[in-house]
């Protein structure tokens, strides 16, 4: 079932006294280290391989959460593989019950299982928050004759199969944000020429070696890119700019708004006590300052949502997920 990466990383309490760049972060507040920890520890679970985006939003928990004194230790599992159907069934089998367990997920899992027409979905665990949304960006390389997002718009509406463009799985927020792109330029979104990549690293040789037009992902992914003038970018997809130099799709008269959200979540068969214990660490961490940090140094938007707010939410962008998918000809 994919490779499976176990990290064991474990920390002593008394640590956190100790001087660190993290522990700066607290300065000025009550030590939340001297009191008793939410957690012993956690089994945090990646239903992706090391270094993504999934990946990136658990290690930020373990870290934010470690220096807050709110968790001891963590123990890591990545299982990578079909936009997160492969970890997800082991997932729910290994740590059904266990209340000192997490999942890592978001939009691309919603959009995964209905894609895959897989046994399983994220209603088979317990929602507890939402933590953060990204932004798409579309962009080319820096010598691409499409200088900007109207002429990218334009080359879609005359001939979508003529443009290739580069994104994550099949079915995930980037391949829904071309769909609804090409839909809005009045063709069909099955005409859409996405081509999916496993990680990162492919897509953006794919992208700088012009194997593909275009490629769409989180503003992450290619920050560094643009900056150093490899890439240029030629909208994102939030209801506001991420760089305040890249217009969004939306001012730009295109009406396609769609973000990256993730969020983490509990297993099956939690008692109601256990789920809200979930629910009460992720509530706390949110409200670290550190936490807020953090997510201005990575960029990541603040998108907190927890417990039946969250489970409400993830029921709507199912059935609008399921929704595009279908004009996809991802879905039945």
């Amino acid at each position: 079932m994919g490779n499976v990466t176990v990290l064991r990383r474990s920390l002593l309490l008394s640590s956190l006294l100790a001087p660190s760049a993290g522990a700066a972060l607290l300065v000025g507040l009550p030590r939340p280290a001297q009191a008793a920890p939410m957690f012993r520890s956690l089994h945090m679970f990646v239903p992706a391989n090391p270094g993504g985006g999934w990946d990136g939003l658990g290690r930020a928990i373990e870290q934010v959460a470690r220096e807050g004194g709110l968790v001891e230790t963590f123990q890591f599992e990545n299982v990578g593989g079909a936009g997160g159907m492969v970890g997800l069934p082991r997932f729910i089998s290994q740590r059904r019950n266990k209340p000192d367990s997490l999942l890592v997920g978001g939009s691309i899992m919603v959009g995964a299982a209905i894609s895959n027409k897989s046994p399983y979905s994220l209603k088979d665990v317990a929602p507890v928050a939402r933590l953060t949304a990204e932004a798409a960006a579309i962009v080319v390389p820096a010598d691409s004759a499409y200088k900007d997002v109207g002429q990218f718009a334009a080359a879609l509406k005359a001939d979508p199969r003529a443009v290739p463009v580069a994104g994550g799985s099949a079915g995930g927020t980037d391949h829904i944000v071309l769909g609804q792109l090409i839909k809005a330029m009045g063709r069909s979104a099955k005409d859409a020429n996405f081509v999916a990549f496993a990680g990162g690293g492919p897509a953006m040789a794919a992208i700088l070696g012009g194997q593909v037009k275009a490629g769409i992902s989180g503003w992450a992914e290619f920050s560094e890119q643009v900056k150093a003038g490899r890439l240029r970018a030629l909208a994102t997809s939030g209801e506001k700019r991420t760089d305040p130099n890249v217009p969004t799709l939306k001012e730009s008269g295109l009406d396609v708004v769609a973000t990256n959200w993730r969020g983490v979540f509990g297993p099956p068969g939690l008692k109601p006590d256990g789920h809200e214990a979930l629910i009460r660490f992720v509530t706390a961490l949110h409200g670290l300052p550190a936490w807020k940090q953090l997510l201005e140094t990575r960029g990541w938007d603040d998108d907190f949502l927890a417990g039946k707010e969250f489970e409400t939410f993830l029921a709507e962008d199912t059935k609008t997920t399921e929704s595009v998918l279908k004009d996809l000809g991802l879905a039945a």
